[in-house]
């Protein structure tokens, strides 16, 4: 295959199904009204992880009816579909994961789910890692409630609304003049697992800026040529991964030995010489880091191999 400078589609957690129904969250009541129907489909979600149903291959939640626990618990609206089923998300409160292994990691499963299932698990995944880091007001330091069906939380003294965060970040595969890759360790990853660039966007920053600023900070590379390539929300905890191409003016590396332990321009040839002799831990398939490499590559890596 060759190597396009297209944007990427499909990514995976990025083509959820669901219409939010945003302005239903302020209906009063709405969330206990419909965790007495039947028919209101709920997914759950304990310390990360969600059920899941696995047949021949094909991976979907496990979306169930409402129990009399979930009237006590976090719950969120998450939407409904076009015949006008609703669908609610509840946070568990077990210490620990089940340890039964049909409950699975968004990352696991991810990449095998329905654009609705991923769309969903992705949602619930957010919000659930904002509430729980946001349950005191930043402006007078009382607790914070949600309201809105889970999609606000409003301050219990002085009443103020807080939103849901979501941190933009910048990804990029950087290219040279031979149309090498560059890819980096961090220091805080094992010998051998190396991905794109990426950091978070600043204040008063653009996209493309920070592109830019990332890349020098960390290996010292001026770049040009900065493209869009695609976008993706990355729940870990409150992540948009939007990514892009950009070219090197000059190759020459000089790393911030914090950010970055190592860092390789590498060859097609030689990255699939890294992976076939093992010494080359790609993202898994469900980020957005893997098909970027993999765009650049021409087509899939067989990690197996």
């Amino acid at each position: 295959m060759s190597r396009s400078s297209e944007t990427l589609r499909d990514l995976s957690l990025a083509r959820g199904t669901l219409d939010r129904a945003g302005l239903r969250r302020r209906e009063p009541d709405l969330l206990p009204l419909l965790l007495k129907e039947r028919s209101t489909r709920v997914v759950e979600l304990v310390a990360g992880r969600s059920q899941v149903i696995e047949s021949d291959g094909d991976v979907a939640l496990l979306l169930r009816s409402p129990g009399e626990q979930d009237v006590d618990r976090l719950a969120v609206f998450l939407g409904q579909d076009g015949s006008g089923t609703a669908y609610v998300g509840v946070v568990g409160d077990a210490p620990d994961p089940p340890e039964a292994p049909q409950w699975r990691t968004l990352r696991e499963v991810g990449v095998l789910l329905s654009d609705r299932d991923a769309g969903l698990f992705a949602t619930l995944l957010g919000l659930a890692n904002w509430h729980a880091s946001h349950t005191h007001c930043p402006r007078c330091g009382a607790r914070t409630e949600p309201d809105q069906s889970g999609w606000i939380r409003r301050c219990t003294k002085c009443v103020t609304e807080h939103f849901p965060r979501t941190d933009p970040a910048v990804i990029v595969a950087v290219t040279d003049a031979a149309d090498r890759l560059l890819l980096a360790r961090s220091p805080h990853w094992p010998e051998g697992r190396l991905s794109v660039l990426a950091g978070f966007v600043e204040p008063g920053e653009s996209l493309e800026a920070a592109v830019a600023r990332e890349v020098f900070e960390e290996v010292g590379v001026v770049v040009e040529q900065v493209r869009y390539l695609g976008n993706q929300p990355w729940p870990f905890p409150s992540s948009l991964m939007v990514g892009f191409t950009a070219r090197a003016i000059d190759p020459t590396l000089h790393l911030d030995q914090e950010e970055i332990a190592e860092a390789v321009w590498v060859s097609p040839s030689e990255l699939r010489e890294m992976v076939l002799a093992g010494c080359f831990g790609i993202s898994p398939t469900v980020s957005i880091a893997r098909r970027m490499i993999e765009h650049w590559y021409g087509g899939p890596i067989d990690q197996s191999a």
